[in-house]
């Protein structure tokens, strides 16, 4: 007697094994994310899903999260930020696919409740519009739910496949299926967020003729760079190697006919200036080295350029700044916000400035076009707000800029410090007459002294550059007699007050990184 057997219906479709309806959620979820980022590039004002929710994951960011990320990733956080919230997205999806196979209904929702977590996200981007968003929203929903869908259907249909001597056709559909939409997912998210970088349709684009600076930075001085000692930084860092750091995950591309520069608070006579208006102003330019707060000793986050813009004691002698202001509060079109004493744009022999050129250039965008605050002796946590918008004048008790609620201190003078460049650290150099250089930085004090020990010797005062002036660092160099073996050099700064650089090791959170830098190296 043959033992029967049972066949699916059509009332109750054959159950998927998990890995294939896991398959088809992540390409499901792959084309919603795709669909939405072509959303977001195509239409002015639609938020991108990953960078709303990346930008709210920085905002939500408990104390201490900053240091830690940027010790582990320095400059690659936001591509890995980025590409860990997709990858969190697709596992997502990859789920819900599973859950699809029983229960559809609750797969759909968990879509919609994706989408309606893009919305919130995407409304707190003050760049996007909430209509072009939903749009966005909609569309990632019906995306997705469809292609799950259809996914779906075309594995159930090769689970019980039509033709019994062909029962790896409708595999083979399925995951060619399957890895079409995962292709077309990928070039649509590519497409949208190229659009994006360059600027959202309808922006216009950074141009225009920015005139010469009324006040020129004097020429660098005869001495400025140390010649021969190859490895050394430059005096001056050119644009594109200048370090990035901030909370932007996208950059912001403000549209110039529409972007202006507020002048508000705690002042007589409020101003609200074109970018046209802001470059008809005298403008002023100087170099002025700026670090990150987040530089651990030794580390790179810190460079000097050649910065032009309008004074910021004229913009709040214009304004009308009452007395009872004690703090000037920059804020960026994307909501950041930072804030330093009143008296560090106030002091003659002190430049903080509204910033438009970088080296000579209209500012780069990841580096703040149209405008930004340069404050020499200040981390930019507290003073370089790139992409300003406002300048607010409060009292010190009346605000506290975007970092200090997550642990660091309110104010941020920049540290004495120094770095060592040549050799490397873990180096292997030949014995001999070998050069100890680096660079050494005490903004706006300026370097009075280096110094340098190897192992336990006394310390050797180092050849300086020639100051470009107190707002810049230094290149300084030692010319050692290197012998067999392995040796510890260290670095240490005075600056222009007498101050020698400590070396007690302190974390750079929350006021910066101390201690002396310090290398192996291996002589033979």
């Amino acid at each position: 007697m043959s033992t029967p057997t049972s066949t699916p219906s059509a009332a109750s479709p054959p159950d998927l094994r998990w890995p294939a309806a896991a398959l088809a959620g992540t390409a499901a979820g792959a084309a919603a994310l795709g669909s939405a980022e072509l959303v977001a590039g195509l239409v002015l004002g639609a938020a991108s899903p990953i960078i709303a929710i990346g930008d709210t994951v920085i905002a939500l960011q408990p104390p201490g999260a900053k240091q830690f990320v940027v010790d582990l990733f320095g400059e690659a956080d936001k591509p890995i930020l980025v590409t860990l919230i997709a990858i969190v997205a697709l596992a997502i999806s990859a789920a819900l696919g599973v859950l699809a196979r029983r229960r559809p209904d609750m797969a759909r929702v968990g879509f919609a409740i994706f989408g309606l977590a893009y919305l919130g996200a995407g409304l707190r981007d003050p760049l996007a519009d909430p209509l072009p968003t939903l749009l966005a929203v909609a569309v990632a929903i019906t995306v997705a739910t469809l292609t799950l869908g259809w996914l779906l259907r075309v594995a159930r249909h090769r689970a019980v496949p039509p033709v019994a001597e062909m029962p790896s056709w409708g595999r083979r559909r399925f995951i060619g299926s399957s890895l079409a939409v995962l292709g077309v997912a990928l070039g649509s998210g590519v497409v949208g967020r190229t659009l994006l970088e360059r600027g959202r349709a309808g922006a216009v684009p950074q141009a225009g003729t920015i005139p010469g600076p009324s006040t020129t930075a004097p020429p660098l001085p005869e001495g400025a760079e140390i010649a021969g000692v190859s490895g050394l930084t430059p005096i001056v860092t050119r644009n594109p190697d200048f370090y990035r750091i901030d909370t932007a995950l996208l950059v912001p591309r403000p549209n110039l006919a529409t972007w202006r520069l507020r002048v508000h608070g705690l002042v007589d006579r409020p101003l609200e200036l074109t970018y046209d208006e802001l470059l008809d102003m005298p403008i002023h330019e100087q170099y002025v080295t700026i670090a990150c707060v987040s530089n651990e000793v030794g580390g790179r986050l810190v460079g000097n350029a050649l910065w032009a813009g309008v004074r910021l004691r004229d913009l709040l002698d214009r304004a009308g700044m009452r007395s009872e202001a004690t703090q000037v509060v920059g804020r960026s079109v994307d909501r950041f916000t930072a804030g330093f004493p009143v008296a560090w744009a106030l002091e003659a022999d002190r430049e903080a400035l509204v910033a438009v050129t970088m080296n000579g250039e209209p500012l780069p965008a990841e580096h703040g076009f149209p405008a930004r605050l340069i404050v020499p002796g200040l981390y930019g946590y507290v003073s370089a707000t790139k992409w300003l918008s406002e300048i607010e004048l409060t009292t010190w008790e009346g605000f506290d800029g975007y970092w200090v609620p997550l642990g660091w201190s309110k104010e941020g003078p920049i540290l004495t410090q120094s770095r060592i460049d040549v050799p490397r650290p873990s180096a292997r150099i030949p014995a001999g007459r070998t050069p100890i250089a680096g660079v050494a930085w005490a903004p706006d004090r300026g370097i009075a002294g280096v110094e340098v020990r190897v192992d336990e010797a006394d310390w050797q005062p180092a050849e300086l550059s020639a100051a470009i002036s107190d707002a810049t660092w230094v290149q300084w160099h030692v010319a050692w007699d290197a012998t067999p073996g392995e040796h510890l050099i260290r670095v240490r700064a005075t600056d222009g007050s007498g101050e020698v650089q400590t070396d007690r090791r302190t974390p750079p959170a929350p006021d910066g990184a101390r201690g002396h830098h310090t290398i192996q190296v291996t002589v033979t």
